[in-house]
């Protein structure tokens, strides 16, 4: 039983949604680093539904697992890691990683009793600490909060990179995101863009079906075996996090990463089709033209070109630097420009592992704030 399911915790929703009151927490987001901040604000006593809520624009749990691809299977999902409290059980490495993902997470809220209210799609998020925030969902409804962890990750904004005749391109394109089987691909010579582990697979998973593939990296893949000692992962994350201590946009993760050399993708650089052709100069009707002059004809553009932090609902806050960055305090999730609202998957934390520890540190750092005199005896009065 997942919670929207559950009959009290609906009726909770519906309560909490139809009254005037001010919550001490919302939460945007019911994934990785949204449940994990929600584990730890139970531990530090709020009460679900009468002292905060998460919001989750999907239909049901699983976060941005649950719109992977079916043959995305558990063994070649790369990052799953436990939320706190809960071990994530060994499923048949066949399944598909949504499948395990969405019954994780979804037994995970039953357990714990998380408030998620869904579907809510945040439209935009108005206010201040000292006159609480107000999250407005695409229907209207309206939520109003002293402190916000935001948690929206990536999924809902690709990146689509931009390149001469590209508009001029007849052939189909899609993203990552809008990828659903390699069968659709038969009989197509697919181009497929992009340096990291998606792209690597999208290629092995075209390649298996017998599909003419081709692919472009705007630099040399970097393959790499990841050290075993813990304080590797501690460099990437900090390496990563010090961009966003300045204001600067991150960067990904596996551009700080590379791309993990194991005997799936070995095979895969042997056999030729992890071999890539360079950057893209261009493009023609039917056709690509790479960085050394080639020029090779196509018929689908597979961008698997990564994605950007999903913030627009934020852009009323103003809190974006110059530079198009965000400035964050020194413990990586709260946001400088607006005290009390603290932003995870962002950054080093859009990885599974760094989600799960800025949600703890989210959930203490709104603690705190709520702790504080000042705060605590001030109730703002939800805008209705």
């Amino acid at each position: 039983m997942t919670v929207e399911t559950s009959t009290d915790m609906v009726g909770s929703a519906a309560n909490v949604q139809d009254s005037n009151s001010v919550l001490d927490t919302i939460v945007i987001g019911a994934g990785q680093a949204g449940l994990s901040a929600a584990h730890h604000l139970l531990r530090k006593g709020l009460k679900p539904f009468e002292d905060f809520v998460v919001l989750d624009s999907n239909d049901g749990p699983g976060g941005a697992w649950r719109h992977r691809w079916d043959t995305l299977t558990f063994d070649r999902a790369h990052g799953l890691h436990p939320l706190p409290g809960m071990a994530l059980d060994t499923p048949d490495p066949k399944e598909p990683a949504s499948a395990v993902v969405a019954r994780y997470y979804g037994s995970y809220e039953d357990h714990f009793d998380v408030p998620v209210i869904r579907p809510f799609k945040a439209r935009k998020v108005t206010g201040s600490i000292e006159d609480g925030f107000t999250v407005t969902a695409t229907d209207g409804r309206t939520l109003t909060a002293r402190t916000l962890i935001n948690a929206t990750g990536t999924w809902n904004k690709p990146h689509w990179p931009s390149y001469p005749g590209q508009r001029d391109f007849t052939g189909r394109q899609l993203h990552t995101r809008d990828f659903v089987a390699p069968e659709e691909f038969l009989g197509r010579r697919v181009l497929v863009v992009g340096g990291g582990t998606s792209a690597a697979q999208f290629l092995l998973q075209l390649a298996d079906l017998g599909i003419d593939t081709l692919w472009s990296t705007r630099r040399e893949p970097q393959w790499r075996t990841a050290p075993k000692d813990k304080s590797w992962g501690i460099g990437v994350e900090a390496e990563v996090n010090d961009r966003t201590h300045s204001g600067l946009p991150p960067r990904s993760v596996v551009s700080v990463t590379g791309l993990p050399l194991t005997d799936f993708y070995t095979a895969g650089i042997e056999s030729g089709v992890l071999v890539s052709r360079g950057g893209i100069a261009g493009f023609g009707e039917r056709s690509v033209r790479f960085a050394d002059g080639s020029e090779e004809e196509i018929d689908i553009v597979l961008w698997a070109t990564g994605f950007r932090a999903s913030l627009d609902h934020l852009a009323p806050l103003g809190i974006r630097e110059p530079g198009g960055g965000i400035l964050m305090d020194d413990d990586s999730v709260s946001v400088v420009k607006v005290p009390g609202m603290f932003l995870v998957g962002y950054g080093a934390s859009a990885s599974t592992i760094g989600a799960t520890r800025a949600g703890r540190a989210a959930a203490v750092g709104a603690a705190r704030l709520l702790a504080e005199p000042n705060l605590a005896e001030r109730r703002p009065v939800a805008a209705r």
